[in-house]
């Protein structure tokens, strides 16, 4: 394990030889980290986190209390996966099954997954999207997009900051150029 004197690791924290953890992360109380995961740069890892081998964390990471992690999983930099929410690694999981087949999921820069939802394996939650709260994630989520539901479905597009960008298309979701009604930023979708 990657031990530095910038790094604050719980003493009630598991973290096996092997895990690497980036300057200025902080892993709370009963967190387990597992041999060969990565995790970056300024990164909170809540209580009762899971982190599976090879799992791999970007730089400045918000992984809320009883998040899952498992094998297969990228996450890239900026991410916030909310609390109790987690991801599935193999589509045909069974017991009795010893040959497990992994099936990667990745998460890119800046994407928002809210508290108990749950991303099915073999998808990408694409940059700066918002996952609601409790939403299952069966299919790809694009960049920006806002989903919801079980199965999840696109309801529009947010803006980097999270705000929902102005619909002027009468209820479609909307494509073009728009600017972010709370900040300001324009976003081309």
């Amino acid at each position: 394990m990657s031990r530095r004197e910038d790094v604050h690791i719980h003493p009630s924290a598991e973290v096996a030889e092997g895990a690497v953890i980036g300057p200025g992360t902080s892993v709370w109380n009963n967190a387990q980290i597992r041999e060969g995961a990565r995790i970056g740069a300024g990164c909170n890892i809540g209580k009762d986190v899971y982190i599976d081998t090879g799992a791999v964390i970007g730089d400045r990471v918000k992984i809320q209390n009883g998040v899952s992690v498992y094998r297969g999983v990228t996450v890239a930099d900026d991410v916030f996966l909310g609390p109790h929410m987690t991801f599935t690694n193999d589509l045909y999981p069974r017991a009795f099954n010893a040959k497990w087949q992994i099936t990667g999921t990745l998460v890119k820069r800046g994407a928002s997954i809210g508290a108990n939802a749950t991303v099915v394996c073999g998808h990408t939650v694409g940059e700066y999207a918002m996952v609601a709260a409790g939403s299952v994630i069966t299919g790809d989520v694009p960049g920006y997009g806002l989903v919801m539901g079980n199965p999840a479905r696109l309801k529009g597009y947010v803006c980097r900051c999270g705000h929902k960008l102005i619909d002027h298309t009468d209820g479609q979701i909307p494509t073009g150029t728009y600017t972010c009604p709370q900040c300001g930023e324009t976003i081309s979708l």
